[in-house]
């Protein structure tokens, strides 16, 4: 059996309720769970509140979950980047207390650093430009099954709460093509049924740090569309061209993660050309482990330009576009007291 007749087999089988969810390994999903009430000795326990509620849109969570499209061939975006994020080492916020999207509103929490798509489960997700899959991480504390892309010149995207993967580590994929099956896995998604909306949290990684691919006034976009992401429709596409780093940038960010059982583990488990794509990947999900704020940068001799680069990573034939769920009718965003 070919690889491409075994992921279109794969595409339309359906999706288990563990899958969905992010149940397995079940042992690691139990101690992964703990992690988000009482952190680790480098990472401190979520916070919440009554804000955090705000999250919660019956209106529109229910109706995706039952499969149906809430936005019709729009995509409902549920929370934006946050502009205005409290302190990292305060421990995980999905409290609203200080909070600015990139329209100058408010449609996000505390500590949120990307982009929510509204999908139903089982929903076809496509690599947003042409690349390379650099790792796979099931972590049921932060964002259940995840795919981390790299498309070179020092961007690399991230697709939170998925189902199913559909291509490998090492796989190179043109822009457009299916990379996986969306769900709501990890511990929001299992805790909040049926309140919270299974979607699609989705990151932008420029020179190693987190960023939003939407631009705020007189800054440049990602997305090829100014600020209007839109599926890919056939354009031109642009070549894969793997981003490379100096060792001795990797050696100092290894040398950064305070963490050193973490370190020895990465340096032991991770193939050379993997690690440090691992590293930028650590850096962002558990920031506080290492000793330099925003340390993917380290990486990075000089910042990589910021230019449109990113069609919608969801398929034509599915999708035309997206809408902001406060617009929409699905959420309040209220401003925060």
């Amino acid at each position: 059996m070919s690889d491409q007749t075994r992921t279109i087999m794969t595409e339309h089988q359906p999706l288990s309720i563990p899958e969905v969810f992010g149940l397995k390994p079940y042992a690691q999903t139990l101690q992964q769970a703990r992690m988000v009430f009482k952190g680790d000795p480098n990472v401190p326990p979520s916070r919440f509140d009554t804000t955090s509620l705000g999250i919660m849109t019956p209106r529109l969570s229910i109706g995706t979950w039952m499969g149906i499209k809430m936005g019709g061939r729009t995509i409902p975006l549920l929370s934006l980047f946050n502009h205005n994020q409290t302190p990292i080492r305060e421990g995980w916020s999905t409290r609203v207390t200080q909070v600015r999207d990139f329209r100058g509103r408010y449609l996000t929490y505390d500590s949120h650093n990307g982009t929510d798509f509204v999908i139903p489960p089982g929903t076809i997700t496509t690599a947003a430009t042409s690349g390379r899959l650099v790792s796979i991480r099931q972590e049921f504390n932060r964002g259940g099954l995840k795919l981390y892309m790299d498309h070179g010149q020092g961007l690399m995207t991230t697709y939170n709460h998925l189902g199913r993967a559909l291509i490998n580590i090492g796989d190179v994929v043109e822009e457009g093509e299916p990379i996986a099956l969306t769900g709501y896995s990890g511990i929001d998604g299992l805790t909040g049924f049926p309140w919270l909306a299974p979607h699609v949290h989705w990151n932008a990684i420029l020179g190693g740090v987190l960023v939003d691919p939407f631009g705020l006034d007189g800054q440049e976009s990602l997305w090829r569309q100014r600020n209007d992401p839109k599926p890919y429709m056939g354009q031109e596409l642009e070549p894969y061209s793997a981003t490379t780093f100096p060792q001795e940038r990797i050696e100092a960010m290894l040398n950064d993660l305070q963490d050193a059982q973490r370190r020895e583990e990465l340096v032991r488990s991770v193939p050379p050309w993997r690690l440090p794509f691992e590293l930028i990947i650590e850096a962002t999900v558990y920031p506080t482990r290492f000793a330099t704020h925003d340390a993917g940068q380290i990486l990075f001799e000089t910042p990589p330009e910021r230019r449109p680069r990113l069609s919608l990573p969801f398929r034509a034939e599915d999708f035309d576009g997206v809408g902001f769920a406060d617009d929409m009718g699905f959420r309040t965003a209220a401003k925060p007291q």
